[in-house]
């Protein structure tokens, strides 16, 4: 099946009101094969449905940004079955929809320390970036073996050395600036962070990116996070009152 084979209603949300970046913490893999009495790999093969859902929906829904936690620093602690069959299904999504992803002008950006993967993985992840480097549609930006305080304590490593090597001055250093060193150098802030499964956290997921981002966390595991449910979020989403610290205009 292809991945852009359905179409998404974009009537249901104004452009207006519909996030510019979405970040996902796809949570409920491994309980949901553990439901069905089967491995955890099967858990995350059923998971790849919904990732194709997201992709598809949000890029009919011209979002900016769509950002999905696949691997985080932490999850090498698994078992070396499950951190195969992860990282096959990785190589195996590229393998079978990047030109799909190309032809829809989707750029892919990785998030987190490729170098720190299997060879064939981090081949495919260059491969992927370096192929949609001149697409300027949706970023898919794929968060793999990616933690957000070893992203901060990079960021501020790189900074320190251009004060060395460029002559920065410490005391200068903006939000702004400091935000150019991290993996969404010039993407715009986190705005909807979803995390399926009921569970309540960040799981050390995009931190600073996500400073004024509105949470939604659905109860269910995300095999079963449908097409109705992301845009259930979205229409959640678009009826919250952003106010980033501030007041209402009237005053309230």
């Amino acid at each position: 099946m292809k991945l852009f084979a359905k179409k998404t209603d974009e009537t249901q949300i104004p452009q207006e009101k519909l996030p510019k970046h979405v970040a996902i913490i796809m949570d409920g893999n491994g309980r949901w094969a553990k439901k069905h009495k089967a491995q955890a790999a099967f858990g995350h093969r059923a998971g790849m449905e919904p990732v194709h859902t997201v992709i598809r929906m949000s890029n009919d829904l011209h979002i900016n940004t769509l950002s999905l936690y696949a691997f985080s620093t932490e999850n090498w602690t698994r078992s070396p079955e499950e951190v195969d069959a992860l990282m096959g299904l990785l190589c195996e999504f590229f393998f079978k929809d990047i030109d799909e992803l190309i032809e829809k002008n989707v750029h892919i950006r990785v998030l987190g320390d490729k170098d720190g993967l299997p060879k064939r993985s981090r081949d495919v992840l260059y491969d992927a970036e370096k192929r949609t480097e001149s697409c300027t549609g949706m970023n898919l930006c794929l968060a793999i073996n990616y933690g957000s305080r070893q992203e901060i304590v990079r960021a501020a490593a790189l900074y320190a050395r251009d004060c060395v090597e460029k002559g920065l001055k410490p005391a200068e250093l903006t939000e702004k600036a400091f935000s150019d060193y991290l993996y969404t150098a010039g993407l715009p802030d986190v705005d909807l962070m979803i995390r399926t499964s009921g569970e309540m956290r960040l799981s050390n997921f995009l931190l600073f990116q996500n400073a004024y981002a509105e949470f939604d966390f659905p109860v269910k595991l995300w095999p079963d996070f449908s097409g109705e449910d992301y845009m259930e979020a979205l229409k959640a989403y678009a009826s919250r009152d952003r106010r980033f610290g501030g007041r209402k205009k009237s005053g309230s």
